[in-house]
This record gives structure tokens, C-alpha cells and sequence, in this order.
């Protein structure tokens, strides 16, 4: 078994990497903007978006570190990520946003500590490998994320922003897909499943999207950062799962 020390351990590696990975990357936006003074890329003097730098590099590192199946520490920061992200999306007025991660997200993330912590309490217990949804799971999934897309859809329509089904139908359809993957992702992470991650991949693409439509620079290139951490960390959980453990992909 792991060592609780160990997990710890890896957690502060991560956190450094995360660290890293952001300090180059606001090397390369402050001296984009330098060469081209046109572009608007940091924004320093935005609350909301300052408090989304703490919490993106935060982000990263609980990503980095469940990447391991084994390790739940990883969840720690996923908790503090959602507690400021609930503060930047208030500070937007995307309170839709802000009342998933604050009612919805850290219950998925605190009940996730504890039930990956079983396999490293009974020192009897063998750690369990990752899995796939079965088929009749992974239909059941789709049929609720439609659900939950449909119902942010009438959510924002006709609470948030009191205008025709239709109006600003790209925004409100980008938003939808970004609330729906990040349910599925933070839900199936609890049971360690894989199909987690490809939701977290969809949600990725659906916010680069979002902010391009948007025309917010800096989130563009965010999402694509996460983007490519959630596609290693996914393919690293393939890779410790067992070929019979592929559940739907293997039509079962």
C-alpha cells in the first residue's frame, strides 16, 4: 500500500509543477503583450480574474495529482479551487456557475476523499484499478447530461437573464455543455471511472470554445492548458486499466 506521507508528497511535487507551469506561462503572456501592445491578455486590475489565477494554478495541481488513482490528496486542493472559483464566478455574476460548485462540487470532492481513502485505510484491502462505465451506465450518463444541458438552458432563459429561448443560443449552448461535463467528471471521479475524463476533455473544449466566442484571450489559452492536462491524466488512467475493466467499450 501507499503511504499517507507519500501521497502527501507527491501532492507538494504537483503543487510545484503547477507553479512552474503558470509562472512560464505568464513569462509568455507578459512578454506577448510587450511585443504586441495591442493585445490584452492580463488583466490585474479585474478581482474576479485575479482570483481566478490562484485558483486555476490550484486547479492544476489537484488534477496532476489525481491523475494518480490512488491518490486522494488530490482532492484537498480540488476543494479550495471550487471555493474560490465560487468567489470569481459570484465577482462575474455567473451565479448558476457558483451555486453548482459550492452545493454541487465540493460534496462530489469531499465524498470522493472518502471513498478513495477506503483502499488506503485497510492495509487488507488491495487498491482497486480504474474502470469504465458499463453500457447500460454510460447510456444512463448521456440521457442526464442532455437532462442537466436542457435544464441550464431554461435555468439561464428564464431566471438569469429574462430573454427568448433562442437568444444568444452559441453562449447559452457552450455554457450548458461546460455545466453538464463538469457534473459527469466530478460525479464518475468519485467511483474512479474513466469516463470522467473525457468529460473533463469536453468540458475543456467547450470553454476554449465559450471564450472564444466571448473574445477572452487569457481563458482561451487557460482551457487549452487544461485541456492538455486532462487528456495526459485520462490516458494515464487508461493505462493502469485492465482490459477487463473496459467496460462499454467492450459492449458490456
Amino acid at each position: 500500500m501507499t503511504s499517507k506521507s507519500s501521497l502527501y508528497k507527491s501532492l507538494l511535487i504537483n503543487t510545484a509543477w503547477s507553479v512552474l507551469i503558470f509562472a512560464v506561462l505568464f513569462l509568455l503572456l507578459w512578454l506577448a503583450e510587450t511585443i504586441f501592445p495591442l493585445l490584452s491578455l492580463l488583466h490585474w486590475d479585474d478581482t474576479s480574474w485575479c482570483v481566478g489565477i490562484p485558483a486555476s494554478i490550484i486547479g492544476v495541481a489537484y488534477v496532476l495529482t489525481v491523475r494518480d488513482p490512488q491518490n486522494y490528496t488530490g482532492f484537498f486542493p480540488g476543494i479550495l479551487m471550487s471555493l474560490l472559483l465560487t468567489v470569481q464566478f459570484s465577482l462575474q455574476g455567473n451565479y448558476d456557475i457558483a451555486l453548482l460548485y459550492i452545493l454541487v462540487f465540493i460534496p462530489f470532492q469531499t465524498k470522493s476523499i472518502l471513498q478513495w481513502k477506503k483502499p488506503q485505510e485497510n492495509s487488507l484491502t488491495e487498491s482497486f484499478a480504474p474502470e469504465f462505465l458499463s453500457m447500460k451506465q454510460m447510456l444512463l450518463s448521456v440521457l442526464v447530461f442532455v437532462l442537466i444541458m436542457a435544464l441550464d438552458w431554461l435555468l439561464v432563459t428564464y431566471v438569469l437573464n429574462h430573454d427568448a429561448l433562442f437568444d444568444g443560443w452559441l453562449l447559452k449552448l457552450l455554457g450548458a455543455l461546460m455545466i453538464a461535463s463538469s457534473v459527469h467528471a466530478n460525479f464518475w471521479l468519485i467511483y474512479r471511472k474513466n469516463d470522467a475524463w473525457l468529460y473533463w476533455v469536453l468540458y475543456s473544449i467547450s470553454g476554449m470554445l465559450f471564450y472564444i466566442v466571448v473574445g477572452n484571450a487569457f481563458s482561451i489559452v487557460l482551457f487549452l492548458v487544461f485541456l492538455i492536462i486532462n487528456s495526459f491524466a485520462g490516458v494515464a488512467w487508461v493505462r493502469d486499466t485492465p482490459r477487463e475493466n473496459y467496460g462499454w467499450l467492450r459492449g458490456e
